[in-house]
C-alpha cells in the first residue's frame, strides 16, 4: 500500500453535546484523559434527537484550547456549500486550525433529503461539487464557479481558512465509487460499521485512486468510528449493545453488534482496537454506547485499563 499512514495512535470520543454544562463536563473529562478528539454526527432528521454540528463544536472548542474537533460526518449534499464554506473557515479560526471536516453522502434516511428538496439520486455528485467549491471559497481570494449543481460570479469570501489550504476533508463511505473518490479528492477516510479486514480491503481500494491521481499529502488520515462497550463479561457487554444499538438505528442490531462493536473486558476492548491499527486505523474514534453517566463511567474505564494496553500513541 502506498499511502502515506502515520505510525501512532490517536484517540477520539463520538458523541453529542445536548447543552453547555455537559459540553464543559465532557470536555474537561476528555483533557484530563488525554483524547485527542471529539467527532459529532450530523442528521437533519434522524432516530434519536441530534443537534447542529458546527454549533456543537464551536463551543467545544471554546471549552478547551487542545482538543481537534471534527464532523463524523457532515452530510454536505444536503446544503449548499458557499454558506458551509464561510461556516468551516469560521471553524478552522476559533479552533487554531484544530479542524477535521468529515463530510459523507448520507442516504440511509431519504425523508431528510426530501425536506432539504434534494434529489437522493444526486447526493455523490452533490458531494464532490460541493467539496470543489468549498475548497476554492477557503482561499480567500476572488474566485468564480460554474457546475452542474452551483454557479456563481466572482465572490470574494474573506477570511479565507486559517490552515493553508484549508481543513483536512475526510470523507465516509464504503462503496467502491465512495473509495475511489476518496483516494482522488480526500485528505482521509473515515469509516464506521467495518471489520479491520473490511477497512484494510478498502485501504487497499483507496491507494490506486490515490496514486493515479498524484496526491502529494504529508499524511493520509484514516479514522473508524467505533462502538465499545466494557463491561465484566463479553456477554453483557453484548446484551447492552444490542439494547441501545437497536433504539438508535430502530431495527435489530443483534447480528451488526458481534461484528462491528468492541464489546467485553478491558483487554477485550484492547484486541479489537489494536486489528483496526494493524489494518491501518490511525484514529479511533470511540462511541461508548450508553446514556451521559454510562458514557462517562466507560471513559474513565478506557482510560485506566484499556488505553495502557494499547500504549500512549
Amino acid at each position: 500500500m502506498s499511502l502515506p499512514l502515520g505510525e501512532t495512535y490517536h484517540y477520539g470520543l463520538m458523541t453529542r453535546f445536548p447543552n453547555l454544562a455537559a459540553t464543559r463536563a465532557i470536555t474537561a473529562k476528555l483533557d484530563e484523559f488525554e483524547f485527542d478528539t471529539v467527532w459529532v454526527g450530523d442528521h437533519i432528521a434522524f432516530t434519536t434527537p441530534i443537534l447542529d454540528p458546527f454549533l456543537q463544536l464551536a463551543q467545544i472548542a471554546a471549552c478547551s484550547d487542545r482538543l481537534t474537533v471534527a464532523t463524523g460526518v457532515y452530510l454536505l449534499p444536503l446544503r449548499h456549500p458557499t454558506p458551509v464554506a464561510k461556516q468551516t473557515a469560521t471553524l478552522d479560526h476559533l479552533t487554531d486550525g484544530r479542524f477535521i471536516f468529515g463530510v459523507g453522502v448520507g442516504g440511509e434516511f431519504k425523508r431528510e433529503f426530501e425536506a432539504c428538496g434534494i434529489p437522493h439520486n444526486e447526493r455523490g455528485a452533490r458531494l464532490e461539487e460541493g467539496v470543489e467549491v468549498v475548497r476554492k471559497l477557503w482561499r480567500g481570494e476572488p474566485v468564480a464557479h460554474e457546475g452542474r449543481f452551483f454557479s456563481f460570479p466572482e465572490t470574494h469570501m474573506q477570511p479565507g481558512t486559517l490552515t493553508p489550504e484549508g481543513p483536512p476533508i475526510w470523507f465516509g463511505g464504503r462503496s467502491d465509487k465512495a473509495l475511489e473518490r476518496v483516494g482522488r479528492i480526500g485528505d482521509g477516510w473515515v469509516s464506521y460499521v467495518v471489520t479491520p479486514e473490511m477497512y484494510k480491503a478498502g485501504l487497499d481500494k483507496i491507494a490506486p485512486a490515490f496514486e493515479k491521481a498524484d496526491r502529494d499529502l504529508a499524511t493520509f488520515g484514516t479514522g473508524h468510528l467505533l462502538f465499545a462497550q466494557i463491561n465484566n463479561s463479553y456477554e453483557a457487554a453484548y446484551e447492552r449493545a444490542v439494547e441501545l444499538l437497536s433504539v438508535r438505528y430502530a431495527m435489530d442490531f443483534s447480528a451488526p453488534a458481534k461484528k462491528y462493536a468492541a464489546l467485553g473486558r478491558p483487554e477485550d476492548v484492547a484486541e479489537a482496537i489494536s486489528k483496526f491499527h494493524e489494518a491501518g486505523v490511525r484514529h479511533i474514534n470511540l462511541d461508548f454506547l450508553g446514556p451521559p453517566e454510562e458514557r462517562d463511567a466507560q471513559l474513565e474505564w478506557f482510560a485506566k485499563e484499556v488505553r495502557p494496553l494499547l500504549g500512549k500513541g
